[in-house]
């Protein structure tokens, strides 16, 4: 990330294709007559909410334009009038909610404004919501909440009554691709493919631009679901993609538990390798609680991945049924797609995207992922939902 010499609205980079949201935010920034006290970013993933919200916020804490000492430590996440809010669980609690709306009151130390981000606000349940609500609507003179969600829908009318929206757009394709190159050096072939494949999804584009095994993973399971051909190879293909989400999600947050553990156990005074005492037992107890939580909302999310993929697939197989080539997503795949497209109806095709859709919301109901990536991989094979 650069900072920008000319606007307290650092960085553009991430920010692709969303200059009226940027000059909205600079004229906010600019102008305290002017300036909402309670802001909502929304935008598909990808689009750069969090990057944008923190950009605000350092144009918000900075001195001025050439405050770049300031701008950075926000954006780093050290400054102090800065706080942040990102969930790793299925939901944000109240008390982390209690904690905001406490700190949104001390005025701040250092910068022009203290500033409370929550990512993924679409996370806060009605009850958590509700101890928003005042600090929103009567916030200190000095303090502005910024929220990030993927549509206004995502929260409740009494939230969205007491924010200002501020709408981002899905970023092009080759602009997620020039992004990524210019970020991780990879060669543009890679990068336009990564962008594809995530479909334009800034975040998981870098990741599969940068992770050969996530590519593979990724390929893999799309040409395994192709070749779904009766319930033997549903049950199969299943358990071996709830497998690899699970193996991913484990990679993901294992180090991290062992590391927080570790932090733990030293800040009490328990050497390595020592019985943890009872009394610290109940803190010991919670970490493992959050990071379960944490670990959980990894899978889920994981999974999700997964059914993005698989509407690429057959999103693919409806363009070609429907005589469109041009704009494949998942175009390594051609030979499988066509033999699909040729030898399914149209409307088994869309039986299975709507499947797909009523997966992802059982998936929501807690339902077991084993089991919901059965039913759709049958009717992937056999055209009828179950």
């Amino acid at each position: 990330m650069h900072v920008c010499r000319r606007h307290r609205s650092v960085p553009l980079d991430g920010r692709l294709g969303q200059d009226d949201a940027v000059q909205t935010l600079r004229s906010a920034a600019s102008d305290p007559d002017s300036l909402s006290h309670a802001w909502l970013i929304t935008g598909p993933p990808g689009s750069g909410r969090s990057t944008l919200a923190y950009a605000f916020a350092a144009s918000l804490v900075a001195a001025g334009p050439d405050d770049e000492a300031t701008m950075r430590q926000v954006l780093v996440g050290t400054h102090p009038d800065v706080t942040v809010l990102r969930t790793e669980k299925v939901i944000i609690s109240i008390a982390e909610a209690r904690a905001l709306v406490e700190r949104s009151y001390f005025a701040p130390s250092a910068g022009r404004y203290r500033v409370i981000v929550i990512e993924d606000a679409d996370r806060m349940v009605e009850r958590t919501s509700n101890v928003l609500l005042k600090a929103l609507e009567e916030p200190p003179e000095r303090t502005v909440w910024v929220l990030c969600a993927p549509s206004e829908a995502d929260l409740l009318p009494t939230i969205r009554s007491r924010v200002r929206t501020l709408r981002l757009r899905e970023p092009e394709v080759s602009d997620v691709a020039e992004l990524i190159a210019r970020r991780t050096g990879i060669d543009d072939e890679t990068a336009e493919r990564a962008a594809r494949h995530a479909q334009r999804h800034i975040g998981m584009a870098q990741r599969l631009a940068t992770d050969a095994a996530a590519r593979d993973r990724r390929d893999e399971m799309l040409r395994a679901v192709l070749g779904v051909r009766g319930v033997g190879d549903a049950v199969e293909v299943a358990g071996r993609i709830v497998q690899a989400a699970t193996d991913d999600a484990k990679a993901l947050t294992a180090e991290r538990d062992d590391a927080e553990r570790t932090a733990l156990l030293r800040a009490v005074g328990v050497a390595e390798g020592k019985a943890v005492p009872p009394a610290v037992r109940a803190q010991v107890s919670a970490l493992e609680e959050d990071q379960k939580r944490r670990a959980t909302r990894s899978l889920r999310d994981g999974i999700d991945r997964v059914l993005t993929d698989l509407q690429s697939l057959f999103r693919d197989v409806v363009m070609l049924q429907f005589g469109r080539d041009d704009d494949l997503i998942n175009r390594e795949l051609r030979d499988g797609l066509e033999a699909v497209a040729e030898s399914w109806s149209t409307p088994r095709t869309l039986v299975v995207l709507d499947d797909l859709a009523h997966t992802r919301e059982s998936l929501e109901r807690n339902v077991a992922p084993t089991l919901a990536l059965e039913s759709l991989l049958v009717t992937v094979a056999s055209g009828r939902k179950l």
